[in-house]
């Protein structure tokens, strides 16, 4: 389920580099680091709905990652992070959800770069398409559904 997004590491790179209070000079220090891993603030270009694992990969599946915006996913894949539009975090009411917002800092892969660490399940194609929150929430609503069938 891994999308690679060959192509479009410039752009992305310099999307994701414009949340940070230094673009240029995190442009600079991504491109130094092995695994490329920079820390960018969350409420500047989107916000981040963190997802368990055991409901987020169904939600993504229902969503289309064809449709979807930038996804997260730790080393364990214990967890997904839906990037989203700023100012969700501070709305979303969701039992189980950790969200990341205005005056919260992410860990943030290189987005052409395979990481051990957080890596993307759907990279950013840097034309600031995000997820749509009303959509996620009915993924959410529906792969807790089909889970609780089992």
């Amino acid at each position: 389920m891994e999308h690679t997004g060959h192509g479009t590491e410039h752009t992305a790179l310099h999307w994701l580099a414009g949340a940070a209070p230094d673009p240029l000079a995190c442009r600079a220090r991504w491109e130094r680091t092995g695994p490329g891993l920079v820390l960018l603030p969350a409420g500047r270009r989107w916000d981040v709905l963190s997802v368990p694992g055991r409901l987020g990969r169904p939600a993504l599946d229902i969503l289309d990652t064809g449709f979807c915006g930038p996804v997260l996913t730790d080393p364990a894949g214990e967890s997904l992070g839906f990037l989203v539009p700023v100012g969700t975090a501070a709305r979303w009411v969701g039992t189980g959800v950790r969200t990341a917002g205005s005056g919260t800092w992410i860990v943030v892969p290189h987005p052409e770069r395979r990481s051990r660490g957080v890596r993307w399940l759907v990279p950013p194609d840097g034309s600031g398409r995000l997820n749509d929150p009303v959509l996620l929430e009915l993924a959410l609503h529906e792969a807790a559904a089909r889970i609780s069938d089992r």
